[in-house]
């Protein structure tokens, strides 16, 4: 509902329907405290942020006299700035919330660490994938003479990867390190979104990268809930001695979120680097070639010890099935690493929003007409 939200009416609901569950899913282990700190966490924040997300649609829609995106994209050009830049900021706030963004980030490594590890692994990917195509649509819509949502949606990419990339350096619980890597990727996928309407290559950019970003999480962290929770780092030394398949999905998903090829990480680097110099943000795409690298450094603080320090002591998994979802998402990140260029042509032609005029009322109220994300 989020992704494919047409009118604010719709973000609203989709935000309040995602976050009431996920507070409900990150308390579900109620005698641990580290779950219901977490679910505090996520809940107050979001209550916070899911209010400003209201009144900016409210001051959007006073401005605009329509919650529909097609309305506003009419309606917004002229309108008071000073209500304009509020009602702006505050939906970007509520959406960047969940995506686990500064300013409203805090709540990641929280919940990656505390919820159950599936619902951690749900949480750091599913809402991120809704909130970024909601955002990306939503600037679309906005009068960009008038609000500067490019620089703002920019220096949020900017501040997002390296906080979290700064502060998982320094972690030795891993779900803790995967929370903080979350945080980072939504910097990435923020760069798309900054460069949308700029650059053909924003739209396919930010699609693929959704898609390598949630299969390589889902990796990763699914080698956490087939070790049946396992968290601290030194509980991996010598994983690849007694679990070398569940070793190798663990390389391939960090690896993949490093950006290193063949993964379909590095497609989706590739292409977020190329739409951001192509969108006049070099700066950006330098700033993210750094983080880059310094979220190699504490990747290889997990793998390394995996494969060369001696076997910590037995190591029992969980079953079959979460073992065969974190194979097939392993063998996912590779193969869309291969399948790049060939999605790339597809996804080239893709459209957040109708183009034209005539696009618009075609499609509103029947986006089931468009061919768009």
């Amino acid at each position: 509902m989020l992704a494919g939200a047409s009118d604010l009416m719709a973000v609203i609901l989709g935000l309040l329907l995602s976050s009431a569950t996920g507070y409900v899913l990150a308390a579900y282990h109620r005698g641990d405290p580290r779950s219901g700190e977490a679910a505090m966490k996520y809940y107050l924040l979001g209550a916070l942020t899911n209010a400003g997300l209201v009144y900016g649609a409210v001051l959007l829609f006073g401005l605009g006299a329509t919650t529909t995106l097609a309305g506003l994209a009419g309606a917004l050009p002229g309108a008071d700035s000073v209500a304009l830049v509020a009602g702006t900021g505050l939906m970007v706030l509520g959406l960047a919330f969940k995506l686990g963004a500064v300013p409203a980030h805090a709540w990641v490594p929280d919940v990656a660490e505390g919820a159950p590890a599936p619902v951690a692994a749900f949480l750091t990917v599913a809402p991120k994938l809704g909130a970024l195509v909601a955002l990306g649509r939503l600037a679309l819509t906005l009068p960009e003479a008038d609000v500067g949502w490019r620089a703002l949606v920019a220096a949020l990419a900017a501040a997002t990867m390296t906080l979290g990339n700064l502060a998982a350096l320094g972690q030795d619980d891993v779900r803790r390190l995967l929370g903080w890597s979350a945080v980072s990727q939504s910097g990435y996928g923020l760069m798309a979104v900054a460069a949308l309407g700029r650059s053909d290559l924003a739209v396919a950019a930010l699609v693929y990268f959704l898609a390598a970003y949630a299969l390589a999480n889902l990796a990763a962290f699914g080698v956490v809930v087939e070790l049946r929770g396992r968290t601290e780092r030194s509980a991996y030394a010598g994983l690849a001695r007694a679990r070398p398949i569940l070793a190798l999905v663990l390389v391939l998903g960090l690896l993949s979120l490093v950006g290193v090829p063949p993964l379909a990480g590095f497609g989706a680097k590739l292409l977020l680097f190329g739409a951001a110099v192509d969108a006049g943000l070099a700066w950006l795409a330098v700033v993210a070639v750094v983080n880059s690298v310094i979220s190699l450094a504490y990747y290889l603080r997990v793998l390394a010890p995996s494969y060369f320090e001696p076997l910590a002591g037995p190591v029992p998994v969980l079953g079959r099935w979460a073992g065969l979802a974190t194979l097939v998402c392993g063998a996912g990140v590779v193969a869309l690493g291969i399948a790049a260029e060939p999605l790339l042509e597809p996804l080239s032609v893709a459209r957040l929003l109708p183009g034209s005029r005539r696009d618009w009322d075609d499609c509103f109220p029947h986006p089931r007409r468009c061919v768009t994300v």
